[in-house]
């Protein structure tokens, strides 16, 4: 089901190394004949296409529904504001330093990518297991409500909305999620572009009525902005988590680097203008909502854009609900593309089944790696209590986000002569991967019961790593199933191997 790694162990050059270039390994070992296209992933993410990603991804429902998360932790109007222009600081640390990783090793896969590179096959394997089976899942379905909630929110304005209807659309969303990015490079990225434009105009809708409130003179709510519920000790930090979940998205162009146009330039490009553009636009969001609603306000209300948007809209607070059923769309989209890719990176190194690092003929998208989150997503969305598991896992993502900035400090003294077109100062990793270790500890403080669920359904990825990936021994009959499986699938999906075909 699983094939073996394509290398076993790590060379002197690390264990991904070989295509210094960023081209893809030729699984076929022949070129195709001349004037005959070659079945590959292409790269089609220009700036903008990548500015999109990431903007996309970060903003979600989020912003607009419940910021009190981090005023609950903080205590104050002012703490809260610190709180997330820090956060977005942190979030450009760390982003700047996936995009030296990215430069440097120009292989799509983001985290599991550079932990591979740097730990070795057993933690990078381990990162994807949990991915696949509950983190994607479970996120996808998650924002994926969001959005069934708010696009029928205009047509239940006096009445609960049925939670069989929200969950029917939802499904629907998922499914043409799936679609889009199975269709088309092209037109996934195309719509991302218009969805971020989405996304934007949906907090200029917010921000420009709340600077106008404030030209007027309504400060009353940022008076003695300080005062209020001191913060407590364990307060600020996990004020500092909801808010760094808040800015979580800026990785996810790492996911596609081989699809990207000149990364060297590209990647840190996109990267800085991205957290600029979300940073502020956070902040001055915040500082809208509490031109019109205090503290005391928010922290009473589950959908902050909403009670914002009809205290000073009016009639046009209409639009606020589809605006946020768009972005969580638009984070839906982008979360798919590239996660996608991080899949079809795993399985080409042969910790997924072979299957998923297959590419269809014709379309040049990697089908089974997006389609194979569809059933999962499906089952996570009927489920139960998906923002339980997403709390019980939610430690793996900063666990191994850390692990993999902390391997960019490694590779510095381990090998110092790699080629890093973009560098950034030593202090910008080790305090963005320390900020990651100390949430990581802090909720297995603060929560020790959901956090240890998380770290036990973690652990799991070990023994499946020996039994799927190491044991080699397998009974014949299990083999020729799996073979026989995967090249049906390949028949019914018309994808072939990287390379191993020529365009028909």
């Amino acid at each position: 089901m699983v094939r073996k790694p394509v290398v076993s162990t790590i060379s002197s050059g690390g264990y991904l190394q070989g295509n210094v270039n960023g081209k893809l390994p030729s699984l076929g070992g022949k070129e195709p004949p001349p004037g005959q296209e070659k079945v590959v992933l292409k790269k089609k993410i220009t700036l903008l296409r990548g500015i999109s990603i990431i903007i996309g991804t970060i903003i979600g429902a989020g912003i607009f529904i419940s910021p009190k998360g981090v005023l609950q932790n903080t205590g104050s109007v002012g703490m809260s504001l610190i709180i997330w222009t820090v956060c977005g600081v942190l979030s450009l640390f760390g982003a700047l330093s996936y995009a030296e990783l990215g430069t440097s090793i120009k292989k799509s896969g983001g985290h599991y990518t550079y932990i591979l590179e740097v730990f070795g096959p057993l933690p990078a394997f381990v990162r994807v297991w949990v991915e696949l089976l509950i983190i994607r899942p479970a996120a996808t379905a998650v924002i994926s409500l969001a959005f069934g909630r708010y696009i029928l929110e205009p047509f239940f304005i006096q009445c609960e909305i049925p939670e069989l209807a929200i969950k029917l659309i939802t499904a629907v969303g998922i499914t043409v999620v799936m679609v889009l990015n199975s269709m088309s490079v092209s037109w996934s990225a195309r719509i991302q572009i218009f969805l971020t434009f989405c996304k934007l105009t949906a907090i200029l809708i917010i921000i420009v009525p709340g600077v106008m409130q404030l030209i007027k003179g309504q400060t009353q709510h940022f008076k003695d902005a300080f005062s209020g519920r001191d913060a407590s000790i364990m307060g600020l930090p996990l004020a500092f988590y909801y808010g760094m979940y808040a800015y979580a998205g800026w990785f996810y162009l790492n996911f596609v680097t081989e699809e990207v146009e000149n990364p060297e330039k590209t990647i840190p490009l996109a990267i800085c203008i991205s957290m600029a553009i979300v940073t502020t636009g956070y902040v001055l969001t915040n500082v809208a909502y509490f031109t019109t609603i205090s503290a005391e306000e928010l922290l009473l209300s589950n959908a902050v854009a909403v009670t914002f948007s009809e205290r000073l809209l009016g009639n046009f607070s209409l639009a606020v609900p589809i605006f946020v059923a768009l972005s969580c769309f638009g984070s839906m989209n982008g979360g798919v593309f590239a996660v996608s890719r991080l899949f079809y990176v795993a399985s080409r190194e042969g910790h997924l089944p072979e299957i998923l690092s297959m590419i269809h003929v014709r379309k040049h998208t990697p089908l089974p790696a997006v389609i194979v989150l569809h059933p999962l997503a499906m089952i996570m969305l009927f489920s139960g209590d998906l923002y339980s598991l997403l709390n019980f896992l939610s430690f793996a993502r900063w666990l191994f986000i850390g692990l993999a900035v902390a391997g960019l400090i490694y590779l510095r003294y381990k090998r110092p002569d790699m080629h890093r077109p973009f560098k950034v100062p030593l202090f910008i990793p080790a305090l963005f991967s320390f900020t990651c270790l100390f949430m990581v500890a802090l909720s297995l403080y603060s929560d020790p019961f959901s956090t240890g669920i998380g770290f036990i359904i973690t652990l799991t990825g070990v023994p499946a790593y020996y039994l799927f990936i190491i044991w080699d021994k397998k009974p014949k009959w299990f083999r020729k199933v799996s073979d026989r499986i995967t090249r049906t699938l390949q028949i019914i999906l018309e994808v072939v191997p990287e390379e191993d075909c020529h365009k028909l």
